[in-house]
């Protein structure tokens, strides 16, 4: 296997059981598909949850670590966050239901 150039950010997500991780996992994919995307030096994206039900890890591919910044900088928040994604809110580095 050969290693992929590029830059990769990795997001550490704390949840509260494994329904709150596919529910997790299905509202950033609709993220992903819908706005990321199409952001310029995006790749593509990873979710790993963990087997005990409290993580979820998404690994963003970019092009390059400017391609990131670029995304960090000049996104609007509210497109990272459907309505599907709207409940939840981010407590101590994870997404608490509400």
């Amino acid at each position: 296997m050969s290693p992929d150039p590029g830059f990769y950010s990795i997001i550490d997500y704390t949840v509260d059981g494994f329904d709150t991780q596919h529910e997790f996992v299905e509202a950033f994919t609709e993220i992903q598909e819908r706005w990321a995307r199409s952001h310029p030096g995006y790749r593509s994206a990873r979710f790993h949850v963990s087997t005990d039900g409290t993580r979820v890890y998404d690994i963003v591919h970019w092009a390059g670590e400017r391609d990131y910044r670029d995304f960090v900088e000049t996104s609007d928040t509210e497109g990272r966050r459907p309505p599907s994604v709207r409940p939840w809110r981010v407590c101590q580095g994870g997404p608490k239901r509400v």
